[in-house]
């Protein structure tokens, strides 16, 4: 008897305990997202047999040796050494550049369009005003493969022969503007040009350095030194006078116009031109309406205070309403920034070799590793957002205001 009322004891002291931890709002927690979890892994560990069963039976295999074996294509524009000879990982490589080089000059070219049209949208020039919001509302508006499509035929058409180049489609008979792309001298670095590459480097962290202390002498005694403009010196004329001192290490590979084409230096494609133009104004369209947008959500009175104490309106701006507007912009400017790197996968509309033209197109269909090129796709493009959003949140904690 007295074991069967241990026993019972025991069960309502175990009913008790779980109960307890159910009614815990911590403990309850806790335990629906180790549920949660474990449900999630399960899911993906049942589909992962499944495909590697329905692999089996038609008779594939999952492996990424494919990626050792000859690509056997070409690629148009390469920012490193590659021939149709190179393995399926080295045309991969070249694809990922391709991409990474069109995220970066778009994302660059589109934030300083963007920030320029959206301050002009809030011009109290009338015609100035209306001519981008007319461009804005268009452009928004208009799928962006279109615009794509539309950009590249322009390029291409617009753009003179090679030898139509030759004669009068040049700039100063040294960068050439063609249908077949852009031809420009390429640098050749000789001994000592490592020296002014240091000189470049080091004046980037004297200028960080210089803006530091700029804004701390601003603070403590209001006197205000043109940082961008000395930075700018800086930048440039450092790593001049290094160069000159040096004595100029650095040739130049110039183009030359031989039988139906250019030769030698180094061309960029219209394809990468059209995709990145097309890309940068696509997406400065919505950057300007966050910028306009962000600087619409500061309050009048720090326009009024700050014309008040002296300050023109181009320093008002830069100097007090753009950090501020800084806080509403950043957000929703990281997704644009994110739209613009996926919306480069649609290169391959216009034959622009990026990470889907190549690993996710020709290496799939003559491989058929169908689910090993799309994890390679797919992990890069992840890999790129989450670096871009880890990279904005950073930003955008760095310059959030700080409360007493």
């Amino acid at each position: 008897m007295a074991s069967v009322n241990t026993v019972a004891q025991s069960d309502s002291g175990q009913r008790n305990f779980i109960a307890r931890l159910w009614y815990d709002k911590e403990a309850r927690g806790v335990i629906l997202q180790v549920l949660t979890v474990s449900i999630l892994f399960a899911f993906i560990a049942y589909i992962t047999s499944n495909v590697i069963a329905n692999l089996a039976l038609v008779g594939k295999t999952f492996s990424f040796d494919f990626l050792a074996e000859p690509a056997h294509y070409d690629i148009n524009q390469s920012l490193i050494e590659y021939s149709s000879k190179s393995t399926h990982l080295r045309a991969g490589l070249v694809g990922m550049l391709n991409t990474l080089a069109v995220a970066v000059v778009g994302i660059i070219v589109a934030t300083v369009l963007g920030f320029v049209l959206g301050v002009l949208r809030l011009s109290p020039n009338w015609l100035i005003s209306k001519m981008v919001y007319c461009y804005v509302e268009f452009v928004r508006n208009t799928p962006v493969l279109l615009q794509i499509l539309l950009v590249h035929g322009i390029v291409v058409h617009s753009l003179p022969s090679p030898r139509g180049a030759q004669d009068g489609g040049n700039l100063a008979e040294t960068i050439f503007f063609t249908n077949r792309g852009v031809f420009a001298p390429q640098p050749l670095p000789q001994d000592g040009f490592g020296f002014v590459i240091g000189a470049f480097v080091l004046a980037i962290v004297g200028c960080f350095i210089f803006k530091r202390w700029a804004k701390k002498r601003q603070d403590e005694t209001g006197k205000y030194l043109p940082v961008f403009l000395i930075s700018l010196g800086a930048i440039i004329g450092l790593p001049l006078l290094v160069y000159l001192l040096m004595g100029a290490p650095l040739d130049w590979n110039h183009p030359e116009l031989k039988g139906f084409n250019f030769k030698g230096g180094f061309v960029v494609r219209p394809e990468f031109l059209a995709l990145t133009l097309a890309l940068s104004i696509y997406t400065a369209a919505f950057i300007a309406e966050i910028v306009r947008a962000g600087i619409e959500a500061i309050n009048k009175g720090q326009w009024e205070a700050s014309l008040a104490v002296g300050m023109s309106r181009s320093r008002t701006l830069s100097e007090v309403i753009i950090p501020q507007a800084m806080r509403v912009i950043v957000p929703p400017l990281t997704s644009q920034y994110l739209n613009l790197t996926k919306n480069s996968s649609l290169a391959i509309a216009i034959g622009y070799m990026d990470i889907v033209a190549t690993i996710g197109g020709i290496t799939l269909m003559q491989t058929g590793k169908e689910m090993e090129t799309m994890i390679i796709v797919i992990g890069f493009y992840l890999s790129v957002s989450l670096t871009i959003s880890m990279f904005m949140n950073w930003y955008n904690k760095r310059i959030k205001l700080v409360e007493r």
